[in-house]
């Protein structure tokens, strides 16, 4: 089964145009000028994708936008045809997007509070450079990933990748020691703080990873952006973001080939990061995240790992 391709990503950012400076300069990527409604709409290029960024503010977006990963746009030649033959309904009627092609909006409640559009195909080029070779993926944060496959595999073509839980368990060990005796050991029972399913479904060289929080009795920490994260912390975003805007789209990864030297690159050019190095994440891969301050309001992160 041929698995659709996907056009471009839609970041709503405070400057679109200090945000495309940051991915020529921090990431090396080309930067494209999408024409739409008498304007243009700067667009990076990442793999066979494009990050078409958007002011928050921008009519296009719709109401009440805040900064962040705003939708996904999948290539059909026939949107109208595609949207009906998928059964889900659509926002409004067809409309020219990026790029001038026609594109219908789906129903945000029938796809997972996903914001998936249908729209003809850009004009196909792949870009890469020495820091990024891809969009390595686009995180979801996801209330029900069982009902996210059935959508996006059965109704949109996407094919389904693979499922893996991430969990953090915390054992407390005691010690009891004397100058007179042997030292006593005592290891309490083991608490699991964090724990999510993490499922990726592919859509053109890209995957989106649906991350279901599993302990949901847990109190999420508090933010920190001030130290290196881990799956409890990354568990806390994924609530944390769900209580406060509901199931959606929540940031992209770049798949790159060396992350060391990556995050060494931002961090000397004075960008804000989470992560200064490497950590263990989905997919045997080692990842690192960047402070969304540096993007212009999106956040993203690094993944170093090798083809499944």
């Amino acid at each position: 089964m041929t698995v659709p391709e996907l056009a471009y990503i839609a970041l709503a950012v405070a400057d679109p145009g200090a945000s495309a400076e940051f991915f020529e300069d921090a990431f090396g990527l080309p930067r494209d000028e999408l024409a739409m409604d008498g304007r243009t709409v700067p667009a990076i290029r990442a793999g066979r994708t494009a990050l078409a960024l958007f002011a928050a503010t921008d009519p296009f977006l719709g109401p009440g936008t805040v900064r962040g990963v705003h939708h996904v746009a999948i290539a059909d030649d026939d949107p109208p045809g595609a949207a009906a033959a998928t059964g889900i309904p659509i926002c409004g009627e067809p409309r020219p997007g990026p790029g001038g092609r026609c594109q219908v909006a789906l129903a945000p409640s029938e796809t997972l509070r996903v914001r998936v559009r249908l729209t003809e195909p850009l004009e196909s080029w792949t870009a890469s450079s020495d820091v990024v070779e891809r969009v390595d993926h686009i995180g979801v944060a996801s209330t029900d990933n069982r009902a996210a496959r059935d959508i996006f595999t059965g109704r949109l073509a996407c094919r389904y990748e693979s499922q893996q839980t991430d969990s953090e368990v915390e054992t407390i060990a005691e010690s009891f020691t004397t100058d007179t005796d042997l030292p006593v050991f005592h290891v309490r029972r083991s608490r699991l703080v964090a724990s999510m399913r993490v499922t990726f479904i592919t859509v053109g060289d890209t995957e989106l990873e649906f991350l279901e929080d599993l302990t949901t009795r847990v109190r999420a920490d508090e933010a920190r952006h001030d130290a290196a994260g881990n799956t409890r912390g990354d568990r806390s975003a994924i609530a944390r973001f769900i209580a406060m805007r509901g199931a959606g789209l929540h940031h992209v990864a770049f798949k790159t080939p060396d992350i060391a030297a990556a995050l060494a690159r931002l961090d000397a050019a004075g960008h804000r990061l989470i992560d200064r190095r490497g950590r263990p994440g989905s997919r045997r891969a080692q990842i690192g995240f960047i402070h969304p301050a540096a993007s212009g309001g999106v956040l993203l992160h690094f993944v170093q790992r090798k083809e499944l």
